[in-house]
């Protein structure tokens, strides 16, 4: 994928930013079965357990993974800058599993936050979301630069770590809304 320069990275921020802050939509689903792979998904199951049923996260090493960072989840506003793509298929390659369109900032939807989501309650956790260089390797250097500079924590542009508070089927299209 093109890599685009922190200046244009930056100039998509406003748009970013404009996201609903209390009621969005489910953009995308993506199960990780294995490292390295990414299946697009119409619906999963989110499992209080297990997380997204069927993702490589609970097998991390044949242990349960850690349980603040039991689902990612990723503004998709966020993801199609990065992507400099409304395909969704390069949206999952950052690596998250849930994309949804609302604010996932710091100040919006703080730690203990919980969020509904199809039948399915998340709740915000403290677990910090960075960039990585598989992130940069994915989106260019200039990428990683912006989601973890300083306003790219506050808005949480690499998307946000939450854990199922509630059991519940999810599906591409289902609203999603602040508690």
């Amino acid at each position: 994928m093109p890599a685009l320069t922190r200046d244009e990275l930056e100039a998509g921020l406003d748009h970013v930013g404009k996201a609903p802050a209390e009621i969005g939509r489910v953009e995308l689903l993506v199960r990780r079965p294995e490292t390295e792979a990414r299946e697009l998904l119409d619906a999963a199951d989110l499992d209080a357990e297990l997380g997204l049923v069927g993702d490589v996260w609970p097998n991390k090493g044949g242990e349960p993974g850690d349980p603040e960072a039991q689902i990612t989840v990723m503004n998709a506003r966020a993801a199609a800058l990065f992507a400099d793509s409304a395909d969704h298929a390069d949206w999952a390659w950052a690596g998250d599993q849930i994309y949804v369109d609302l604010d996932l900032g710091k100040e919006n939807l703080p730690p203990g936050t919980r969020i509904a989501l199809g039948d399915a309650v998340l709740e915000v956790t403290a677990e910090p979301h960075l960039g990585c260089g598989k992130f940069s390797r994915r989106f260019g250097v200039d990428a990683l630069k912006v989601v973890n500079s300083p306003v790219g924590r506050e808005m949480r542009l690499r998307g946000l770590n939450a854990k199922v508070v509630q059991p519940g089927a999810v599906a591409v299209g289902d609203g999603v809304r602040k508690l």
